[in-house]
């Protein structure tokens, strides 16, 4: 299925106004035509929005608590009340809202193209070029990937060639009005997959900070966790192991249990979360956002009833002990701290500016799960469970290694099958079912405020019910159309079919 549609560039894509830059004479205009002028662009090729704010909301790691009368409220803003009741949001100001993911998302794809472009003009095979041109490639594939993720249905191999998938763009754009194709979601993915394939043996490890472009693990990461959700499991584990390497991997996942990290200050832990020098970050950025701002006191969020049931309950450990996940303040600002605010001030007369905060793209966290749950449908428990253990001993309190050792049976007990509950587009065994559960658990707790939650929540068609303080739970069941973001109504305006509803 193949929907013709036509849209000005500048609107979708979030670029600037159309007239005035074809009115531009053309000698006015920036040239790219030097290694350095692509590697200026390309820091502009990574989407400048964050998708925690709604995503998170929209999973089952929300809950409400309540509103202005109780005495118990979070700070409500649109985006957060739209997302818990799953209600379509459309805002081109409000930088955490989806409408400006999808903008800056294609931003960030028409300067991937640009440079793709540019390079291809000046013709050089000097290993910078190259290099240069993997991350480019790597980047449009990235952006493309987390739009159809969010603004599309699931991937799922039996229904993926006829549900819509999003624009897929290649080329930059030269005229006003350009004419595209909302490809299927099989379409998509392929070209995706084309890029990252074609960017994978390209990318570097030369840059000034390596951790905020693609670098070679990063790419791989992100490798990982695209075959994932393809379901291609081989492939998954080979692009793991490349991050992950031969060693004990316990050593670079993220570490919540040693003594020195139980001894940083909340400040301290929010600047460590998203920094460059954190062995489990692979790939951070720092878009504009409220964020860091927002995440701990918002309505629609971390309850009291939430940390019991995800970080209190030791019943939800395999091992029966306490998770090491740092639970700070009181009520309304219960949170993990992980994300710290930049505020750039543009005006100092007027002490006003621009918020930032950080984003951790990839993790070797992340990684080691992914190949878990690879091994697990691949039938390879015992592979399946020494990851688990290795990540278990960095996320749980008096570890013992000794008797604190995952296998089948222990995953069965913790996880038990419910006929129905996790239902992908493919065919789960009893022993496969407790450890992708298991595993969906711990990611859930390991990336929770990030929105990763609501991923899995698509990939499993797992069903959300959000408690309402002032009226009737509401639920998100299985297959509801409303997991595909709509489509922002600026694009629908020039062509692009909306989401079904």
């Amino acid at each position: 299925m193949k929907s013709k549609i036509y849209y000005i560039a500048a609107i979708v894509l979030g670029l600037a106004s159309c007239n005035n830059f074809l009115d531009e004479p053309q000698d006015n205009r920036t040239i790219i035509d030097t290694e350095k002028k692509v590697g200026q662009l390309l820091v502009n090729a990574y989407t400048d929005a964050q998708f925690a704010p709604f995503a998170e909301a929209m999973s089952d790691n929300a809950d409400d608590k309540g509103p202005a009368d109780t005495g118990i409220q979070g700070t409500q803003v649109q985006i957060n009340t739209d997302a818990y009741h799953w209600d379509d949001y459309e805002s081109i100001t409000d930088e955490d809202a989806p409408t400006y993911f999808w903008m800056e998302s294609y931003t960030a794809i028409a300067h991937a193209n640009q440079a793709l472009a540019s390079l291809a003009d000046m013709g050089s095979e000097e290993p910078v070029v190259a290099a240069l041109r993997g991350e480019a490639l790597l980047a449009r594939a990235y952006a493309h990937f987390m739009v159809v993720n969010f603004f599309s249905l699931r991937y799922d191999a039996a229904t993926a060639g006829t549900e819509p998938g999003i624009p897929y763009v290649l080329s930059p754009e030269e005229n006003a009005i350009v004419q595209y194709e909302r490809e299927t979601i099989a379409e998509t993915y392929r070209l995706i997959e084309a890029d990252l394939e074609a960017g994978l043996p390209l990318v570097t490890n030369e840059y000034q900070e390596a951790k905020f472009h693609f670098n070679q693990k990063a790419a791989h990461a992100f490798a990982a966790r695209f075959y994932l959700y393809k379901g291609d499991w081989e492939k998954v584990i080979e692009q793991a192991d490349i991050v992950l390497g031969s060693g004990s991997p316990d050593v670079l996942i993220r570490d919540w249990v040693s003594p020195s990290v139980n001894t940083l200050t909340y400040a301290q832990r929010t600047a460590q979360y998203s920094a460059a020098t954190e062995r489990a970050n692979l790939m951070v950025s720092w878009p504009g956002s409220l964020q860091g701002r927002n995440y701990a006191s918002y309505r629609y969020g971390l309850t009291p009833a939430k940390v019991d049931e995800l970080f209190a309950d030791r019943t939800t450990n395999p091992f029966r002990k306490a998770w090491a996940y740092p639970i700070f303040g009181t009520d309304v600002f219960y949170n993990i701290p992980k994300y710290v605010e930049y505020f750039r001030i543009t005006n100092v007369t007027a002490g006003t500016g621009d918020p930032y905060a950080g984003l951790v793209h990839f993790t070797s966290d992340e990684v080691l799960l992914n190949r878990a749950e690879a091994y697990a449908m691949l039938g390879q428990f015992e592979n399946a469970s020494a990851d688990l253990t290795a990540y278990l001993s960095q996320k749980t309190e008096d570890f013992d290694p000794a008797t604190d050792q995952v296998d089948l049976a222990l995953m069965k007990k913790t996880y038990p099958f419910i006929a129905g509950e996790y239902t992908p587009g493919y065919t789960l065994t009893e022993d496969q079912a407790a450890f992708v559960k298991g595993i969906a658990e711990f990611r859930r707790r390991e990336f929770y405020h990030e929105g990763l939650r609501w991923l899995d929540i698509k990939r499993f068609n797992l069903v959300v019910t959000h408690a309402q303080d002032n009226g009737d739970a509401v639920v998100l069941g299985k297959d509801d159309p409303r997991r595909a973001i709509q489509i922002p109504e600026s694009a629908q305006a020039f062509g692009i079919p909306a989401n079904r509803r």
